[in-house]
């Protein structure tokens, strides 16, 4: 049993020890100033771009909750994750992220709050974008650690515990994001991305003959899981469907780390080409993790309390060295998402609480080191949070796009409406943010024969009447106050160019 544990710690550590010297080197290449440590100098190209979104996207929340949803209630989620919300993603990335790359690239921004707050002359609008993203990047970097904690106590039967694994990932994020900056995680992220494409085929292929064949795996699924089988089997509603997809995709739009990456292409054909190959890939790393989960559930596998059934699937299907190589590149996806928010996450509190409100004179290089002992703060804090362990994978991850997904209309409003105005956009970001915040703390009310902060109206989910709230209240508001004259409405439209 110890040998046995040694080669699973050891191939998934090999694979970090991997991924640090790549950081490493990306260090010797990346310059003090501070666009080149959160942006990598704007030089990203197609594939680096495609992949390094793709890492970071696709986390814990895709590896384990992802397999573990469909293992208790089964496959329908790959409607939300792999075609709508790819999809859906692929349509925001030009929506939002091609106007953003053009205003990025014309007037210098870092960070969505440097935008928005130069656009609408209000240090405060900055501050709060900051600060909401931070706050529902607290849940997202937390549930990684909960993920690699999780991921080592299924894949070693309990012998590595929870907070082992959970402190482990901590201490590599740490130190990756801390050396690395932007170009030494997306350099990482293409890497990791083609790891876990490959991994999770061959995991499907290697539980596939195993289990005797598609067709007897099939079969166990009928006997065992016959609701899997039909669309419409499973929990969800079209409602939860739509609903979920909508949050989803929104949601990630306003990610820090993913909406930084917008201001990092090279150029616009690299921008287009990427969300062109996007639902793509999507697809090709949600189907083999839904499948596996699924699989799982049809076979009778036995998840015990605190593990994934992916790691605990694996075990039982596949050699001990193969099970520790998958779990490797889920790491690899959780380290992918963990390293990027938390990167984005200093840079949003250097650049738009530090530098603006405490001292405007900064230089670049110390921003740059603050940003560093920043990633080593939060890290340590959500770690801290993880061994409470509030919620599920998929629940605290649901509650964190949400939460992101509040934003997403009201910055839109502002890229495409010359006349959003500042006391608009304060209304529609504070409104849908205290519309939800309210409906994940405080208990459902029952008054009659209706119910207040439930977890939905009129079948839809509360995230997206909150998300309609913020667009009306933007809407609204602008069109009946006027632009104080620090507002510059043309910010927006001025001196881009695509290429």
């Amino acid at each position: 049993m110890v040998s046995e544990l040694q080669l699973q710690l050891g191939v998934v550590g090999a694979y970090l020890v991997v991924a640090l010297a790549v950081g490493l080197l990306a260090y010797r290449l990346t310059s003090s100033d501070a666009e080149d440590y959160y942006l990598a100098g704007r030089s990203i190209g197609t594939v680096v771009l495609l992949f390094t979104t793709f890492a970071t996207l696709l986390s814990a929340f895709t590896f384990f909750g992802g397999p573990d949803l469909a293992y208790r209630a089964g496959p329908e989620w790959i409607l939300v994750m792999g075609v709508m919300d790819g999809v859906l993603f692929a349509i925001l990335w030009y929506v939002v992220g091609y106007k953003q790359w053009l205003v990025g690239k014309a007037h210098g921004y870092v960070t969505l709050g440097e935008m928005l707050g130069d656009r609408f002359g209000s240090k405060r609008l900055r501050a709060l974008v900051a600060g909401i993203s931070l706050f529902w990047l607290f849940p997202y970097v937390m549930l990684q650690q909960m993920g690699a904690g999780e991921a080592l106590v299924g894949l070693t039967n309990g012998l590595v515990p929870y907070w082992a694994g959970a402190a482990g990932i901590t201490v590599f994020m740490i130190a990756y994001v801390v050396i690395a900056g932007l170009r030494g995680v997306a350099w990482t992220d293409t890497l990791q991305g083609l790891f876990m494409l490959g991994v999770v085929w061959l995991a499907v292929g290697w539980v596939a003959s195993a289990a005797g064949g598609p067709a007897a795996l099939s079969n166990a699924l009928a006997t065992n899981k016959p609701e899997f089988l039909s669309l419409g089997g499973g929990l969800y509603s079209p409602q939860f469907i739509i609903s979920s997809a909508v949050t989803i995709a929104f949601g990630v739009a306003m990610f820090p780390q993913i909406n930084q990456r917008f201001f990092v292409a090279k150029s616009g054909t690299v921008l287009k080409r990427s969300f062109a190959l996007w639902p793509v890939l999507v697809v090709l790393l949600f189907l083999p993790a839904f499948i596996l989960g699924t699989w799982a559930a049809g076979l009778g596998v036995a998840v015990p309390d605190g593990a994934n059934v992916l790691p605990v699937l694996l075990n039982e299907y596949t050699p001990v060295w193969f099970a520790a190589l998958v779990v490797a590149g889920a790491m690899a996806a959780m380290m992918s998402s963990s390293d990027s928010m938390l990167l984005s996450g200093s840079s949003y509190f250097t650049r738009d609480l530090y530098r603006p409100f405490v001292n405007p004179s900064a230089s670049d290089a110390r921003e740059a080191w603050l940003a560093r002992i920043g990633v080593a703060l939060f890290a340590t804090l959500t770690f801290v949070a993880s061994l409470f362990r509030p919620g599920t994978l998929i629940e605290v991850g649901d509650t964190a796009f949400g939460g992101f997904a509040q934003m997403a209309l009201p910055v839109i409003v502002a890229l495409y409406w010359t006349k959003t105005t500042r006391s608009g956009i304060f209304a529609g970001i504070l409104g849908g943010q205290a519309f939800y915040l309210a409906h994940v703390f405080i208990p459902a009310v029952e008054i009659g024969t209706m119910t207040l902060f439930g977890a939905t109206y009129l079948t839809w989910d509360y995230a997206l009447w909150g998300m309609a709230l913020s667009a009306v209240l933007t809407v609204g508001v602008s069109a009946t106050t006027v632009a104080a004259p620090e507002e510059n409405q043309s910010r927006f439209s001025e001196g881009l160019r695509a290429d």
